[in-house]
């Protein structure tokens, strides 16, 4: 079958990354987290591609089986917990060790195993494995962002697969005949010349797609091992995981000698290059039209804004505050008005928030709950963001975080989030949702800080 996606000669890595994810967005072909750029994409059609691994020979034979923890991969979580096989999942950039096994309750339903293979349920009923722990992994699952017919893949380049795989090699829970199974979009099947492959790569055996199952027969060796030599101590920093594994390598006899840097295996990334200031462009309105900026005299504005707060103070102008939420001009200085009232002369410079945020709604906030316990679930769950817009009397907040990357991991980590009894919603503000090209970030503008009436106020938080 041809590839949809052409490739050019010498095109590296990253190129066929860029690519990949151009491409998928450009075809509106993902679900939830978007923008799938730098991050293995969640295609549509994934969880019945996953399903496939149950139809491979191997998967009947296997007993334990290890899946990486991509949200795309949340199908063939299921599948291994449905088939009472033991479900292996790498502990989140291998922070805290190499695997956690998932032990769902005692009598689960379909329901809880669900629950029990997505990334909240991944965290909720784990287990921790050890390096001394006798592991034989039958089956490994991987994402990728591309991968050829002939088993050469290609992750989103951080190399934690491949550092995954080679760990498992030196712990002896895998050897030269353990299965390695992808599963992608059709599309992200394309020709990858095999002269990119290095002997870190990880190669896959099948590739799982919404159309096809591919054997690739491939011919290339896997990891054999970690390579001491291409890591350094920045990385065993990162990775306590790999001081232990080091240290019994060394005991063994093995050479264990650090390289001075680590090209390759732990990124593959181009280095990025100087930011610079972005031209101020005329504010837009919600279609994206251009519209001209009016001049407005320093004391005129000063007049404009103490007769607003004055408004808001009394409750009134709630309907501005609904046309005027996110279409702040860059630049301009908001008063802060806590819930007690703006204080005189009392004002903050947004100079030290980025020029624009991603913004996640959360709805069902329950009647009495105080602001202070949402900050604090939101700590917990690792959440916080840069500013929070508190809006107690609508059961409504919203979160704005620096970036896309950082809504997404948000978003994720709030699904089910439950206070007081009451389950809260998380989803991406209206906003964002719908409608971006490829490589654009959902952000907004910052939203004016604003005060209402006690019956209907909107409080905003500047540090959580």
């Amino acid at each position: 079958m041809e590839p949809v996606i052409k490739i050019n000669p010498g095109a590296s890595k990253w190129d066929i990354r860029q690519k990949v994810w151009d491409y998928i967005e450009e075809k509106n072909l993902a679900n939830f987290p978007r923008p799938v750029h730098n991050r293995i994409p969640n295609f549509k059609g994934a969880f019945a591609s996953c399903a496939k691994v149950t139809a491979l020979a191997v998967f009947s034979q296997s007993a334990e089986v290890k899946v990486d923890p991509d949200k795309t991969l949340e199908g063939a979580r299921l599948a291994v917990l449905q088939a009472h096989k033991t479900l292996l999942v790498p502990t989140p950039r291998l922070r805290t060790g190499l695997f956690n096994r998932i032990t769902p309750p005692q009598g689960a339903s379909k329901e809880q195993l669900r629950i029990c293979s997505s990334s909240q349920g991944v965290k909720d009923f784990s287990v921790p494995v050890g390096l001394d722990a006798k592991v034989k992994v039958d089956l490994v699952v991987v994402g990728s962002v591309a991968v050829s017919e002939k088993g050469c893949r290609i992750g989103k380049g951080e190399g934690f697969a491949d550092m995954e795989y080679a760990m498992m090699v030196s712990m002896g829970a895998v050897n030269e005949n353990t299965v390695v199974v992808t599963v992608v979009h059709d599309c992200q099947v394309v020709d990858i010349p095999e002269e990119l492959m290095a002997s870190h790569d990880l190669t896959v055996d099948f590739i799982l797609t919404p159309t096809r199952v591919i054997e690739t027969h491939c011919k290339l060796p896997k990891p054999q091992g970690i390579i001491w030599n291409k890591l350094d101590d920045e990385k065993l920093e990162k990775i306590p995981i790999l001081k232990k594994l080091r240290a019994l390598e060394e005991q063994a006899g093995k050479d264990v000698t650090m390289g001075p840097t680590s090209p390759g295996v732990e990124t593959d990334r181009p280095k990025q290059q100087p930011k610079r200031r972005p031209r101020q462009n005329p504010p837009q309105d919600a279609e994206g039209d251009d519209r001209p900026e009016r001049r407005v005299e320093p004391e005129q504005k000063a007049r404009q804004q103490t007769a607003r707060v004055r408004k808001e103070s009394r409750g009134e102008g709630r309907g501005e505050k609904e046309k005027e939420a996110g279409n702040v001009p860059k630049g301009k200085t908001t008063m802060i008005v806590k819930e007690h009232g703006p204080q005189e002369g009392e004002a903050a410079n947004e100079s030290k928030f980025p020029p624009s945020v991603t913004t996640v709604y959360l709805g069902g906030i329950p009647a009495g709950l105080r602001v202070s316990e949402l900050k604090t679930a939101l700590r917990e769950k690792k959440a916080a963001p840069l500013r929070l817009t508190w809006q107690g009397a609508q059961h409504r907040a919203f979160l704005d975080y620096i970036d896309p990357q950082a809504a997404d991991q948000a978003l994720e980590a709030l699904q089910g989030l439950s206070l007081n009894g009451h389950n809260l919603q998380a989803e991406m503000a209206k906003s964002q949702r719908g409608g971006r090209r490829s490589g654009q970030p959902s952000k907004r503008q910052r939203p004016p800080i604003l005060h209402e009436s006690r019956q209907n106020r909107s409080e905003v938080i500047e540090e959580v």
